[in-house]
């Protein structure tokens, strides 16, 4: 191996600026796959973390108008949400696992001790907490007895926490709501959250559903009516859709998804609306902006791949031909080799170990010169949806996988035109 290194490298030094431009060939084609791997992987995670600051593949069921007529109902009935429809997704649905009733009302009056504001309130169940990362830095969250009881109590979102109490410490603090008093019992942490339906989580207050069903129900609508209704799928009806997507006909909005319709099924029977009416009810399903924006991502990954592919096989050609080369420079030292005694195979493998070295030398320069930029780029601050570069083991391993690939293909013909000369042409030869 000692001497392959030092044939190598004395091919190198033989054509300097051949040797540079085709070790560059290989060394940009590994850092184009490595680099343009990591920006997808950076795109993709970075997506997944946006959507879990909503919450990750809920839907969000608003009542709406029906568009036919049904049971003898006439059509344009408005459809006003209740617990018991809560209820019924959650005892009569196979596909849903989690289900929380909402109340929310905007414009309040909060004040506390040291400031005051209007602020959107937000009346939610416990299960809520987890299915819309309502995740506390302070504090604790709503528990079971907080609902059950009708508890006065108050999560406050970042930016309301900082505008009613400043720099201070909210925990245990009274705050009034509409002149109703409340204790503060936590506080959730920073959202980086960029898309919402009712308002920023960082801008509420947050309280027990039952609270706010019992103090500040909806002032536009009947009593015991709901502002909306989350809903959380079961992680198989999830892993359907992209099937459902790869199987359709026609255009993506005409598709009639799983989650709204067996929630369609669910409430007509509860509203006596027909479950094929889809303008009785809007649904908002997250879960297919998470399929769509990963198709994107995957597109583009592969694109980038292809990219990084071409550029090293570029570099490869490159390679080979050096070693095409430096198989004509040494024709007559092949030739006294094998008067020697040299066998075919001898010779074919040391030109093709040769190459396959040039090539890993490359390679390896290639891949310590993207984990550097990665390094770099990541002590920047990153974007909304991207987090950074971000190495996987797949990537890794499918780009070391190419270019042994490429060291493979390279090598090969060189070594093979070497071991084929004849010996005796081989001495007659003179550079």
């Amino acid at each position: 191996m000692f001497e392959i290194l030092r044939q190598v490298v004395s091919n190198l030094r033989a054509n300097k600026l051949r040797s540079f431009l085709t070790m560059f060939g290989i060394l940009w084609g590994v850092i184009s796959v490595v680099i343009l791997s990591a920006t997808g992987e950076g795109f993709r995670r970075g997506n997944e973390k946006v959507l879990r600051e909503l919450g990750k593949n809920i839907a969000i069921v608003w009542g709406a108008r029906t568009g036919k007529q049904a049971g003898g109902e006439r059509a344009g009935r408005d459809i006003r949400l209740t617990v018991d429809d809560v209820h019924a997704l959650q005892t009569e649905s196979d596909m849903i696992a989690v289900v929380s009733a909402e109340i929310n009302r905007g414009a309040m009056t909060v004040k506390s001790a040291y400031n005051n504001a209007t602020i959107t309130v937000d009346g939610i169940e416990p299960q809520y907490q987890d299915i819309r990362t309502i995740a506390v830095d302070r504090g604790r969250g709503f528990g079971d007895a907080d609902e059950a009881e009708a508890r006065r109590v108050a999560i406050l979102g970042w930016d309301s926490d900082t505008q009613l109490f400043s720099n201070r410490n909210s925990l245990g603090e009274t705050l009034t709501l509409n002149g109703v008093p409340y204790t503060v019992i936590g506080r959730i942490r920073k959202k980086d959250q960029d898309s919402d339906y009712n308002g920023r989580d960082n801008n509420k207050v947050f309280i027990p559903f039952s609270a706010m069903a019992r103090d500040f129900p909806r002032n536009d609508a009947p009593d015991g009516a709901l502002s909306q209704i989350i809903v959380a799928p079961k992680d198989d009806v999830v892993a359907q859709l992209p099937a459902i997507l790869d199987a359709r006909t026609g255009r993506i909005e005409d598709i009639d998804w799983p989650l709204a319709r067996e929630v369609r099924r669910v409430l007509s029977r509860e509203h006596g609306f027909d479950p094929d009416d889809l303008d009785a009810l809007h649904i908002w399903d997250t879960s297919l902006e998470t399929i769509m924006f990963n198709r994107m991502i995957d597109a583009m990954k592969d694109f980038f791949t292809v990219v990084g592919l071409v550029t090293l096989s570029l570099g490869g050609l490159g390679v080979m031909n050096i070693m095409l080369v430096a198989v004509r420079e040494r024709t007559r030292e092949i030739g006294i080799r094998k008067a020697l005694g040299a066998t075919t195979g001898d010779i074919q493998r040391q030109f093709f170990l040769e190459g396959f070295v040039l090539t890993l030398l490359s390679g390896l320069a290639g891949f310590a010169v993207a984990l550097g930029l990665c390094a770099l780029v990541n002590l920047a601050p990153m974007p909304t949806r991207f987090e950074g570069m971000i190495l996987t083991w797949q990537a890794d391993a499918g780009a070391i996988a190419a270019l042994v690939i490429v060291g493979v293909v390279t090598s090969t013909y060189p070594a093979r035109r070497a071991a084929q000369l004849p010996p005796v042409e081989a001495l007659r030869f003179e550079s």
